[in-house]
């Protein structure tokens, strides 16, 4: 052979322990290849078992949530297990329904209430005016008398109207929001005021507020026509706004029939009175009005018994932009005032 074929073969040949150790690394990196592999298929499938037992409740909540309806609002997910981020979204879910169910159970028998307070009087004018076209020998003051008892009627159902459209306005909430002084409120709805009735003491401070003119002006006019209508005729009423705690407030109290306290949550209920039989000017809605104005004012409302019979009502507003320069508590008042009985078409005639 000639020298430069040596050569080659001198450099192509190599000790068997390095080619043995080359041939152990190709094998050792075959099998962590394939060791890898089966590594990451048994990952994917324990992950994709353990992913779905952990979606498991959250495609059963997604189920029953879907068949969920107006007619099946009872119904709750109801999941069991530890308390962990499932069952806290569960629980969160079931607090909704809870709340919607009782929207709808309100919705429901709001709309009952108010088809039976409207169905009433017009019954009662239809039955009126039949039985008097029934009567041939009628004559124009028969006539005269039917139709304005038919009239009076109808007033009443204006002011029923009325009062639902202001409940209504007062759930939906605020379009506007302009200052308010609850004084200067206060002060107008008991000018507008005249004649015999319980003594009413007034001691208005300034109290300035952001919100509806319109809507306040109401809540105002309800709670001190509530305070008189479910009165005494020698009893009082005490009418006081000003600072409470840093924010604009209006107080209402007065005497009157005594009241449970377990009762006097139904007072806020629409057309829910404490005396079922009881006739007269109310409509059973002046209190719900004034609970919808405040929440959507977001004021707290705070209503106690008195001991002695009759309401103490406390309205605190948000603070406004200039706030009344001092703070007052309800001192003895001035001299009272006369207050009259409500009348037909006032503001204060809402229930």
């Amino acid at each position: 052979p000639s020298p430069t074929a040596t050569t080659v073969m001198k450099a192509s040949a190599r000790p068997p322990e390095i080619a043995s150790g080359e041939f152990d690394l190709e094998q050792f990196a075959l099998a962590g290849g394939l060791a890898l592999a089966f590594m990451t298929v048994v990952a994917v499938g324990l992950g994709w078992l353990m992913a779905g037992r952990a979606l498991r409740p959250l495609r059963a909540m997604a189920l029953t949530a879907r068949e969920i309806s107006d007619r099946s609002l009872h119904r709750r997910l109801a999941v069991q297990g530890p308390a962990d981020e499932v069952k806290d979204l569960a629980d969160t879910v079931d607090g909704l329904l809870d709340r919607l169910e009782a929207a709808f159970e309100a919705q429901r028998a709001f709309v009952a209430n108010a088809s039976h307070e409207l169905r009433t009087p017009l019954t009662f004018e239809r039955s009126l005016l039949e039985v008097t076209l029934a009567d041939t020998g009628a004559g124009a003051g028969t006539l005269r008398t039917a139709c304005l008892r038919v009239l009076d009627s109808n007033r009443r159902q204006e002011r029923l109207i009325a009062a639902l459209l202001t409940l209504a306005r007062g759930q939906r909430g605020l379009e506007r929001r302009d200052e308010v002084d609850l004084s200067d409120v206060a002060a107008a709805v008991l000018a507008r005021e005249r004649g015999e009735g319980p003594v009413v003491e007034a001691d208005l401070n300034p109290a300035r507020t952001e919100g509806d003119p319109r809507l306040v002006e109401r809540l105002v006019a309800n709670l001190a026509d509530n305070a008189v209508r479910h009165n005494t005729s020698d009893g009082r009423v005490r009418v006081w706004t000003g600072e409470r705690g840093g924010r604009p407030a209006l107080r209402v109290t007065n005497t009157g029939p005594v009241v449970a306290p377990d009762q006097v949550e139904v007072l806020f209920q629409p057309f829910r009175r404490l005396e079922p039989g009881r006739t007269g000017d109310g409509l059973g809605l002046g209190l719900s009005i004034v609970a919808a104005i405040a929440a959507a004012h977001g004021a707290e409302l705070d209503v106690r018994p008195r001991a002695g019979g009759g309401l103490d009502v406390r309205v605190s507003f948000p603070a406004g932009p200039s706030p009344s320069p001092r703070a007052a508590s309800p001192p003895p008042g001035p001299a009272p005032r006369r207050w009259a009985r409500g009348g037909r078409g006032r503001p204060g005639s809402g229930g």
